[in-house]
């Protein structure tokens, strides 16, 4: 077989197997270096989610941020420095919306107790992930969570701009960027179900759904409006739930949501603008455990993004700073 035959063959039994086992990654990655980093993580996640809802919603989000970014590397960890004064996590899509920073923190100080210099931070934010997004379903989503990663050296603010999807996005330009990371239309929709927990600032959502003619339910542009200034700025930007009918549940209220016009972003709307991802929506909405299903699979796929190997990245000490 011709050479490049092969390298055909090779990436297309990739594109049909799990991408976490085309990249290297696998369950039970620390069985035999750290066997209770899950279970250690999972403890310090329970604590947080069980106090305040948010740090759930925040650590999902966490991982999107970080995986859409460099790869799923850490990389949204790292703490500015006089010679990377502008990091990922002070871009204006995650600063100062982004959350979940301490839990890591806490997760990662008590696994280097029981395993110093063997779990990655990358590893660390896809466990919490998937912890918080077990607790808040009432442990409906129980997802097998790969690993493997290595925590990555770069993180410029320029590079979230240019990577993450902003929420004016039509259904369009939401299909391609998720294609540039290799998720489909499919994952798109279903990974989106993620704003059924969590809250927004006013100043996501105000001027392209309020302050200007869209398909938003007039009840709730009247109920968002009465919490919203019409030009929210920094000093008075408050916050509102994505999901006001089960504002920290994990479950597929938002498609429900989607369907009736109550949603905040315009990229959440967008999903009933193509007949393909409105079909998506509906089954999402009406089939029962579709969505978590879905949910689970298209999770661990994202959560495999670009992963570095021992060679591109390492295993941080202080998941904020390079080693």
């Amino acid at each position: 077989m011709a050479a490049h035959t092969i390298k055909l063959a090779v990436a297309v039994t990739c594109t049909l197997l799990l991408a976490a086992a085309c990249s290297g990654l696998e369950v039970g990655y620390y069985k035999k270096s750290c066997p209770r980093v899950e279970t250690i993580v999972r403890e310090e996640v329970k604590k947080f989610v069980y106090k305040n809802a948010g740090i759930g919603a925040g650590l999902i989000r966490l991982l999107f941020h970080d995986c859409f970014v460099e790869g799923c590397d850490g990389s949204v960890l790292l703490d500015p420095t006089p010679a990377n004064p502008a990091p990922e996590k002070l871009s204006p899509p995650n600063f100062p919306s982004l959350r979940g920073f301490e839990v890591i923190d806490a997760a990662k100080d008590a696994v280097e107790k029981a395993c110093p210099d063997v779990v990655s931070c990358a590893d660390i934010v896809a466990f919490a992930a998937r912890d918080a997004a077990y607790f808040l379903s009432r442990m409906r989503v129980k997802i097998n969570m790969p690993a493997g990663r290595f925590d990555g050296r770069h993180s410029n603010s320029s590079d979230a701009l240019d990577n993450l999807p902003p929420p004016f996005f039509n259904v369009t330009e939401l299909v391609d960027i998720f294609a540039t990371k290799g998720l489909d239309a499919e994952d798109m929709v279903v990974l989106s179900g993620a704003h059924t927990v969590g809250r927004s600032h006013c100043s996501s959502f105000v001027p392209d759904r309020l302050a200007v003619a869209s398909d938003i339910d007039g009840g709730f542009a009247g109920l968002l409006r009465r919490r919203c200034p019409a030009n929210p700025t920094t000093a008075h930007d408050p916050t509102v739930n994505q999901d006001v009918v089960t504002p920290n549940a994990f479950d597929n209220q938002y498609y429900k949501n989607v369907i009736a016009h109550k949603v905040l972003f315009t990229s959440d709307a967008a999903l009933l603008t193509s007949p393909a991802t409105a079909k998506m929506v509906s089954d999402n909405a009406n089939i029962p455990g579709w969505w978590e299903d879905r949910f689970k699979k298209a999770f661990v796929k994202m959560a495999a993004v670009d992963v570095k190997n021992g060679y591109q990245g390492e295993i941080r000490k202080n998941c904020r700073v390079v080693n």
